[in-house]
């Protein structure tokens, strides 16, 4: 199923001059990096600030029966989801279960982390299934062993690339009877990895949670060191400095995708490449996953011999500036997707197992693409990767202020300087040169 093979609807027609947008975004985030190494003198984003809630804001959403409730109903969705998609059509355009999985969830948390915070920690409906078996079983919450700290992040990159294959490459994705099954296998063994390490897996490593997580430090909602809410500057969640091992997997692992999805785009890839061919398919995102690891590897090298810090350990501590750059791709990749072939899961969920049913009043409604023309998708896509490019150099510069030499900042974070600006003009010729 094409529609659901790619975050992205066709590009041909949408009203830009490709040389022009390239050439601009990569200016803007180049005279960004000038601009703050001569204004930008001292760390602005201070990681323990921020204006406390309401009292009674704050409490409404730190409420034990909302948390319940809202777990309840996502554990339910989900149920239902997977009910639909090993009973309903074996239809893909017929069988909500793919759209639900591949536009709702996975394209929607992005935007629903960054507005609200870690929302898929508060709603994880593998988190209420391991809570059931350990009060049904008598098992420890904390597990029978600890994590190993050195796994960090890596398990979940693991998760995600295996995920984002899936979304992208492999044969029969849309198949209502794999993502349903697809969905029980993730659930169980998840589930049972944090019977063994308790639940401080699913922090480290659900894919899923990990990614909301993640993108939830662009939030301007926050929560201090002692536990408050609070408003923040966004961004600020991005510069606590400590090393954090595979954070930077997971974000390489996330741009290198959504760039991916970029490339198969273009008319090289359309004229040289069978679409349906899974092994070029493997090795193309392969190869751009890592040529992005490489990139932001070599950077962080360069900075490092510039600025006579650890070269072990710079790519850790940074590699939470590259959130903005990640989410950035994500919203130019996938805003068309969400908003338009998005609503066939409401469509579809009006009549679930295509009985006649009008549970919504949306059976045999059909995608009004009049939501968004080619000029909106065209500024949103652009802008997004331009901005993402700009917050990314931001948050990285406030952080060299922090923890770098005195007076290094700028000549430590040169060679980022140059690596974005190269991203963001990779980033504008795969999303413009289809």
């Amino acid at each position: 199923m094409g529609v659901l093979a790619h975050g992205l609807g066709g590009r041909s027609d949408l009203p830009l001059d490709a040389v022009a947008a390239i050439v601009g975004g990569g200016t803007a985030v180049a005279v960004s990096f000038l601009a703050l190494t001569l204004a930008w003198k001292r760390p602005r984003l201070d990681p323990a600030g921020g204006r406390p809630l309401p009292p009674a804001v704050a409490g409404v959403l730190d409420s034990p029966r909302v948390t319940l409730a809202a777990r309840a109903l996502v554990l339910a969705a989900a149920a239902f989801v997977v009910v639909v998609a090993l009973a309903g059509s074996r239809e893909d355009t017929a069988n909500l279960a793919p759209w639900a999985l591949y536009v709702t969830f996975w394209v929607g948390l992005a935007p629903a982390s960054v507005l609200a915070g870690p929302v898929w920690k508060r709603l994880n409906p593998l988190r209420t299934l391991h809570a059931a078996l350990c009060r049904l079983t008598g098992a420890r919450a904390e597990g029978r062993r600890a994590l190993p700290p050195g796994w960090g992040y890596r398990p979940a990159a693991v998760w995600l690339t295996a995920f984002v294959w899936l979304e992208l490459v492999a044969p029969g994705r849309s198949d209502p009877r794999l993502v349903g099954a697809l969905i029980v296998a993730y659930a169980a063994v998840n589930v049972g990895l944090a019977l063994v390490y308790g639940r401080e897996w699913f922090a480290r490593g659900d894919g899923f949670e990990v990614y909301s997580s993640l993108l939830a430090r662009l939030c301007p909602l926050g929560r201090r060191a002692d536990g408050v809410l609070v408003l923040r500057t966004p961004l600020t969640g991005l510069v606590g400095g400590a090393a954090e091992p595979g954070l930077a997997a997971v974000a390489c692992v996330l741009i290198g995708s959504t760039g991916f999805d970029g490339v198969t785009r273009t008319t090289y890839w359309r004229d040289n490449v069978d679409p349906a061919d899974p092994v070029a398919g493997t090795l193309g995102l392969a190869c751009v996953i890592a040529a992005v690891a490489a990139l932001y590897t070599a950077a962080m090298a360069a900075s490092a011999a510039l600025t006579g810090q650890d070269r072990r350990v710079l790519p850790g501590r940074f590699a939470a500036t590259l959130l903005p750059i990640a989410f950035g791709y994500t919203l130019a990749h996938y805003f068309s997707f969400f908003l338009l072939e998005g609503q066939m899961t409401v469509i579809l969920a009006s009549d679930p197992f295509g009985t006649g049913l009008d549970l919504l009043g949306s059976t045999g409604h059909r995608i009004d693409y009049g939501l968004a023309g080619p000029a909106l998708i065209a500024q949103v896509q652009v802008n997004a990767i331009v901005l993402g490019h700009l917050a990314a150099t931001l948050a990285a510069h406030d952080l060299a202020l922090r923890t770098g030499p005195a007076g290094g900042a700028g000549r430590g974070q040169a060679p980022v300087a140059v690596a974005m600006v190269a991203l963001t003009c990779a980033g504008l010729f795969a999303l413009l040169s289809g």
